[in-house]
């Protein structure tokens, strides 16, 4: 076993690592951004040399593979990746709903190879599917290397000069009118009793009908931030009171997913 890897003593074989590779902002979005803009260099090299991978969606993940190539050329061909889909219940309910068991996603890793897993956009396992990978990465004793690219959820709060001291992430909201009204005003008012920032998110084509639910059921001091299309050239984030939001023109690209953050 080699000097500061996690495993069994007895185990002859080294185990692989498991590598969290960011993913950039675009996915769905009209036009991409250039990968050398919002992707370290290092980020890319790993990727490029990884032939076993772990995502959301294979087609995506080669296609996303292939912008890497003409950057970091891959040391495997796409043909000769060996990428396995996480299932699709794990996509619709949660890594922790239900019994889903990830430690045989991993057999490769068990037999030294390192591995990735990729999201469709941003950081694995975080507002995104595969916690349940990291958590089997850790019971089987192999090393969890996180590497750096844009997380929304870090760069929305950063720019929304709201409360980055504290704060904490709700996800999605439900989609039952009733059900959601209700929550966003749990939010706000975990926000203004305790000055901790709500951060939630909403896909594509609902984020405009949501901001319109915020304006309509939040107070009108309650501060709202919105980003969307983040580290893209149309990128937006906009902060300010509702009293004041409710006077301007909306910047949401309803096509773009959307972080949304309530504050004081």
């Amino acid at each position: 076993m080699t000097s500061g890897t996690p495993g069994n003593a007895t185990d002859p074989t080294p185990r692989g690592k498991l590598y969290l590779v960011p993913a950039p902002l675009d996915f769905g979005c009209s036009s991409q951004s250039d990968l050398q803009d919002t992707m370290p260099q290092g980020t890319l090299k790993v990727a490029a040399r990884l032939q076993y991978w772990i995502c959301e969606n294979a087609k995506s993940t080669r296609a996303y593979l292939k912008r890497v190539d003409s950057i970091a050329t891959l040391s495997n061909s796409l043909q000769a990746l060996h990428i396995d889909e996480l299932p699709r219940e794990v996509h619709k309910k949660g890594d922790h709903v239900g019994n889903f068991d990830a430690r045989p996603l991993l057999a490769q890793a068990l037999e030294g190879h390192d591995m990735g897993l990729v999201c469709e956009a941003g950081m694995p396992a975080v507002a995104d599917p595969g916690s349940s990978v990291v958590r089997a990465a850790h019971d089987l004793g192999i090393a969890v290397i996180p590497l750096t690219g844009p997380v929304s959820l870090l760069l929305a709060l950063a720019a929304s000069g709201m409360n980055g001291q504290q704060f904490a992430f709700a996800g999605y909201l439900p989609q039952d009118s009733s059900e959601r009204s209700q929550r966003i005003r749990e939010l706000e008012s975990l926000a203004l009793k305790t000055g901790q920032t709500q951060l939630f998110i909403e896909t594509p084509y609902r984020n405009a009908a949501m901001l319109q639910t915020l304006l309509q059921t939040l107070q009108h001091n309650t501060r709202l931030a919105v980003a969307s299309g983040l580290t893209l050239e149309r990128g937006v984030c906009c902060s300010d009171s509702i009293k004041n939001w409710r006077k301007k023109q909306s910047p949401l690209d309803n096509s773009t997913p959307a972080v949304f953050a309530l504050g004081r």
